[in-house]
Parts: structure tokens; sequence; C-alpha cells
């Protein structure tokens, strides 16, 4: 019969403890830009599905694919900012020359056609914010590099 009516509330009796303590410590006292993060996940995510939603022209496969590439490659460095992983936190500067690849991408990409207003706005509008993302997530990883030393 198992003694499941004893049971202890010590948690430092634990094998783990002390890793879990030292994971937990290193977590907090990081830094990582936990605020970014999210937010460039979501801006990846919009950027891949913005030719749908937007309807972009069919003239202007283009740049669909651009966005989708682009998109799908913020939304992996905000998912391994989330994630912890320390070279995708490196990674994160890219980010501010994707997002002005982002805002002049409808001119540089459909030569020889015409990018409708929507679709300018809309790849402005999320070059802007994903480059603000970028410098963020930069300027925090600057500043806990700098408080580490």
């Amino acid at each position: 019969m198992s003694d499941l009516g004893r049971r202890t509330d010590d948690i430092h009796a634990h094998p783990d403890a002390a890793e879990m303590r030292e994971r937990y410590a290193r977590m907090l006292e990081g830094g990582r830009p936990m605020a970014v993060d999210g937010l460039m996940v979501l801006a990846g995510l919009y950027a891949a599905i913005s030719p749908w939603v937007v309807h972009f022209r069919t003239a202007s496969t283009e740049l669909t694919l651009n966005n989708l590439i682009i998109g799908l490659a913020v939304a992996a460095i905000g998912l391994g900012l989330s994630l912890g992983d320390e070279r995708a936190a490196r990674l994160s500067w890219t980010c501010a020359p994707i997002g002005v690849w982002m805002i002049i991408s409808p001119w540089v990409v459909t030569i020889g056609h015409t990018a409708s207003r929507g679709m300018i706005w809309n790849n402005v509008i999320v070059g802007a914010v994903i480059c603000a993302l970028g410098l963020a997530a930069t300027r925090m990883l600057m500043g806990t590099a700098r408080s580490r030393r």
C-alpha cells in the first residue's frame, strides 16, 4: 500500500531543487525582452498572413511570397526569444533591417507592377512595427549585457 497520506511540504529535500533555483535566478536576472517576444511573434504571423488579409492582387505574387517568408522569419525569431534561446536573442537585431526591408519591399519587389495603396500601407506599418520591436529587443539585450559586467 502506498503512503499517500504522508506528505512533506519541504521542497528543499527535492533532488532538483538546487537546479530549479539556479534556473529561476538566471531567468529573473537575465532581463531578456519578455515584453517584446510575444509582440514579435504576432507581428511576424500577421506579416505572413497579411497578403490574404489585405487581399493583395494576384499580380503581386512576389510580394505575397516576400511577406510570407519575412513574416515566418520574424515569428521564428520572436519564438526563439520567448523560449529563452540566447542565440535567438542575439539575432533580435536583425528584425530592424527586416522591418526596413518590409517598408521598401512594395517598391522593390513589384517592379513592373504597381502596388496598391493597401499593400503599401500594410507593409509600411508592419515594417515599422517590426523595426521598432527589433530595436527595442536589441536595446534591452544591450542593457542586460552591460549590467552583467
